[in-house]
């Protein structure tokens, strides 16, 4: 797909620098002289864990911080060298750590100490999610990968304050069966029955919100939800290129299926199995292509017509039809013994995001590196790089290391 233009606009919330800050600031007015006098403002751009700290407190982001690092209230409590019953006592909001405790806890849950002072976040709810292996997915990898999707909304309200991102085009599909609403979302798009090339820049283009989440565990492949009326999408990059797709391509029928129902069990799940894989591999374009008892090997080199994975392939043969019962087994057992239900033959080249290159090409233009980024959202920069497919900001090293001190602040034009 052509991706659009984007209009740069000035921020609403604050200054370039610091909207934590100036958050602070409004909540307690005293506590803006004496940020000035002590100099807090440079040691939040000059030194991640100071000496000396008096900012206001906030739970809410004390406990995601525990949860994005995957600690139980007890890890945390012992690996800080506190009570149980304090680290309970900071998440409920019932008193402050001390300025001692505060520096011992961002050091431990790797954030700078100014992320505890920020306003209010919005967070993933798990009832609102969905999450392609809930049953077997243990609640600190579902909470830390939750905790991921908060920042990128913090991330993505901060893009959207300097740029005008594509709203959504996603109908509400949930009146139709997957597989005629994967066919009509395709009409809809003008997609036809040709092979996608690449399904993030496509779903990116129709104002879905694709982040990238570097979970060490198979058991959050992917997961997606609705933020008011903008469309989120998360994916695991540990996966083979093809089955990232497939679970784009999931996540999406999600999107389109159950936007007012609960993402969850088994016959949801099984309907963005269903959606995925007739949006991926149309009827009449599998059909048209299809082998007269084909060979594993013959399925390899077919796949990459579709980029999908060899099973998904197979699965959506045998399911048309194109392969009897005893076919589709064989091939089963064959795909077991060449080990390809853990790895996958010509894997194609992994899928990156359209838009945030754009974003951040202008960003640099700009003089604004990712440690500036990193800076005003107050996460550290290898956060910043695992929201956005790892590769994405390596072009934005360099130049100033901080928002203070006078840099110019982005003009506004257009950015094709």
């Amino acid at each position: 797909p052509v991706a659009p233009s984007w209009r740069r606009q000035r921020p609403e919330r604050g200054p370039f620098a610091g909207d934590w800050l100036n958050r602070a600031c409004l909540r307690c007015p005293l506590s803006l002289s004496w940020l000035f006098q002590s100099q807090i403002l440079a040691l939040t751009w000059t030194s991640r864990f100071p000496e000396k700290v008096d900012l206001m407190f906030n739970a809410a982001r004390f406990e995601l911080a525990r949860k994005r690092r995957g600690f139980n209230k007890s890890d945390l409590a012992s690996k800080v060298g506190v009570d149980l019953r304090a680290v309970t006592a900071y998440e409920r909001g019932e008193y402050e750590p001390s300025n001692e405790t505060l520096t011992q806890i961002a050091k431990t849950l790797d954030f700078p100490i100014g992320w505890f002072a920020g306003g209010d976040l919005h967070q993933p709810l798990p009832q609102t999610a969905s999450f392609r292996s809930q049953a077997r997915m243990a609640a600190r990898n579902r909470d830390a990968a939750l905790a991921s999707g908060a920042l990128a909304f913090l991330l993505n309200d901060w893009l959207e304050d300097r740029f005008t991102l594509p709203e959504s085009q996603l109908p509400d599909l949930r009146e139709e069966e997957p597989e005629a609403a994967a066919m009509t979302l395709r009409q809809h798009w003008g997609l036809g029955e040709k092979p996608i090339k690449n399904v993030v820049h496509l779903i990116e283009s129709k104002g879905v919100r694709v982040f990238s989440m570097a979970e060490d565990t198979a058991e959050v492949d992917a997961f997606s939800l609705w933020r008011e009326t903008t469309p989120f999408v998360f994916l695991n990059t540990i996966k083979s290129a093809e089955r990232s797709r497939f679970d784009a391509a999931h996540e999406l029928g999600h999107l389109v299926l159950h936007r007012h129902a609960d993402p969850k069990g088994k016959e949801i799940e099984h309907q963005a199995n269903s959606f995925a894989s007739a949006f991926l591999m149309p009827r009449g374009s599998i059909l048209g292509h299809a082998p007269v008892l084909p060979s594993l090997n013959t399925l390899i080199q077919l796949k990459q017509h579709w980029i999908v994975s060899v099973a998904a392939l197979a699965y959506r043969l045998h399911h048309l039809g194109a392969l009897s019962d005893w076919h589709y087994r064989s091939l089963c057992i064959e795909m077991g013994q060449r080990g390809y239900r853990s790895t996958e033959p010509n894997e194609a080249p992994r899928e990156m995001s359209l838009i945030f290159p754009q974003l951040f090409k202008a960003l640099r233009e700009d003089n604004v590196t990712k440690s500036d980024i990193a800076n005003d959202l107050q996460i550290n920069v290898d956060e910043l790089d695992k929201l956005v497919f790892g590769l994405i900001l390596v072009a934005l090293d360099g130049g100033t290391n901080g928002l203070s001190g006078g840099r110019k602040k982005p003009d506004l034009r257009l950015v094709k």
